[in-house]
């Protein structure tokens, strides 16, 4: 069984390089290095995006909602011996699917899990949900760029 870790933004910090007003996780609840992230975002009506994106009609830009999957799965790999602070990126994403809307004062739940990691390259998969509904999905590919350097040529 591998170890669970939990994170307050504090610590998410000393972890993932993104910075407010960037930073699209609040609170890992349990972080499983190399396997699996869950945590969540609590949204504010003062969120830099509920400003700009349909003002009369606030809600969180579906690119967000993947970037908060992304930073949460960043947890489980930047956890694992020797990649706290590394930078990772991502380089794909696919079955993008977006089903309700994210609105201010709603927790945005975030369930991530590590389907495979070889090389620096990892295989991942999100879900977010509001109210015990999926709000979003996807599947997507994060490198941790000092790792693929290793292997270059």
């Amino acid at each position: 069984m591998s170890e669970k870790l939990i994170f307050n933004k504090a610590k998410i910090l000393e972890y993932q390089k993104n910075r407010d007003p960037y930073l699209m996780i609040d609170y890992a609840t349990e972080v499983k290095p190399g396997v699996s992230s869950f945590g969540y975002k609590d949204l504010n009506p003062d969120e830099w995006f509920f400003k700009v994106h349909w003002p009369e009609d606030p809600n969180m830009p579906g690119m967000l909602q993947i970037e908060a999957l992304v930073q949460m799965t960043s947890l489980a790999i930047l956890t694992l011996p020797g990649n706290k602070g590394k930078l990772m990126y991502l380089i794909s994403a696919n079955s993008l699917k977006f089903k309700k809307k994210i609105q201010p004062n709603m927790r945005f739940n975030i369930e991530t899990r590590i389907k495979s990691f070889k090389r620096g390259i990892a295989l991942c998969e999100g879900i977010g949900s509001v109210n015990k509904e999926t709000a979003c999905k996807a599947d997507y590919t994060l490198v941790l760029l000092d790792e693929i350097k290793k292997y270059k040529k």
